[in-house]
């Protein structure tokens, strides 16, 4: 396995069935970079974290997909999707444990109490999701892909759930513990790709645009000038889009 985290190239089109999604693409996701994917519903955001997750089973990929190091992508990705996918009858501790345990591997949990205790979730990590709110199953799924430690972390949307006071937190927290992994992040939120792009895509019907990004590091503060003036270009770019 390699020790640092990889770039990614994607070459190629994608497809669902007869639907063509994407026609060409031609993505590099650097290395070591926190990168956000922006576009519509339905453009094949998803479908492309599932192609780099491989998850393809619903999906017909004609190019290449290769890293920088020229390892396999297996056993080197954390992926988090749109829903938490817990599992009912685990508490949330368990959980966020789940990992280690189906792999037979040495059980962490002075990590795994550590990363409920900076999600805000430390007291509730022996009840279970039910009793959990949306916001905060929302955080249990972060905290199991956290705990993975993965080269790659794939993100679904993986704070929309959250009130806006929450969601800077742990987008915070996130660039924290993320910080040099190769980590690409589905979003509809122009602020928070403002505040977490180190590269910022726009996926289109059938194409992708690189967009430009502040000269910060991430985290962003919510109200620098820069933040908010790549918030609003990139809500601009997005409302032309749709119209």
């Amino acid at each position: 396995m390699s020790t640092q985290a990889p770039s990614i190239h994607i070459q190629g089109s994608i497809s669902i069935a007869e639907n063509r999604l994407i026609e060409t693409l031609d993505m590099d996701i650097k290395a070591g970079t926190w990168s956000c994917l922006l576009g519509a519903s339905g453009v094949g955001k998803s479908t492309l974290l599932h192609l780099i997750a491989g998850l393809t089973e619903h999906i017909r990929f004609e190019g290449s997909l290769t890293t920088n190091d020229r390892l396999p992508l297996e056993g080197r990705i954390a992926y988090m999707a749109q829903t938490d996918l817990l599992l009912p009858w685990l508490s949330i501790l368990d959980n966020v444990l789940i990992g280690q345990r189906l792999r037979g591997e040495p059980i962490q949990q002075n990590r795994a109490e550590t990363l409920l205790e900076a999600l805000g979730l430390q007291n509730h990590r022996h009840q279970y999701p039910s009793q959990l709110s949306g916001g905060q199953r929302q955080r249990a799924a972060l905290a199991r892909t956290l705990m993975e430690e993965r080269d790659i972390i794939l993100l679904d949307e993986p704070f929309s759930a959250l009130d806006a006071g929450t969601r800077a937190q742990m987008q915070e927290l996130s660039a924290q513990w993320l910080k040099g992994k190769t980590v690409l992040h589905v979003t509809h939120d122009p602020g928070e790709a403002a505040r977490l792009g180190e590269q910022i895509f726009l996926l289109q019907a059938h194409r992708l645009q690189t967009l430009d990004v502040p000269a910060l590091s991430i985290p962003r503060p919510v109200d620098d000038p820069q933040t908010l003036a790549c918030q609003g270009r990139l809500l601009r770019i997005l409302r032309e889009v749709a119209g």
